[in-house]
């Protein structure tokens, strides 16, 4: 059985979910669990309360073991980004683009 959950609009940019995504992905749920807790950096607590929200989906809504899951899947998306200015000299202005992400990930059980 495959239980996925779903982080929308997290104010981190891609790139940076991007690199801490890739070292959860095919790890079992209590690895990725402490290696995400271990991590040092605010990416990898959004990460793992996504994670944490996928597994208790698994545990409460289907009744799956979380020592048999696993990390199946698990991507992020670009989401909208906030258009904001940053001054410069001479009047001029540079366009700054504040970006956000959807993660989503899936836990499965091998069945």
């Amino acid at each position: 059985m495959e239980v996925r959950a779903v982080g929308r609009y997290r104010r981190i940019s891609p790139g940076k979910v991007r690199r801490v995504v890739d070292l959860v992905r095919g790890k079992w749920y209590s690895q990725a669990r402490g290696l995400l807790r271990n991590i040092a950096s605010p990416t990898a607590v959004e990460v793992l309360k996504i994670l944490e929200s996928a597994g208790a989906n698994a545990e409460h809504n289907h009744s799956v073991d979380l020592d048999a899951c696993f990390v199946s899947q698990c991507y992020v998306d670009e989401s909208f980004a906030f258009p904001r200015v940053r001054y410069r000299s001479r009047g001029r202005v540079d366009r700054v683009r504040k970006r956000c992400s959807h993660i989503t990930v899936y836990l499965s059980d091998g069945e």
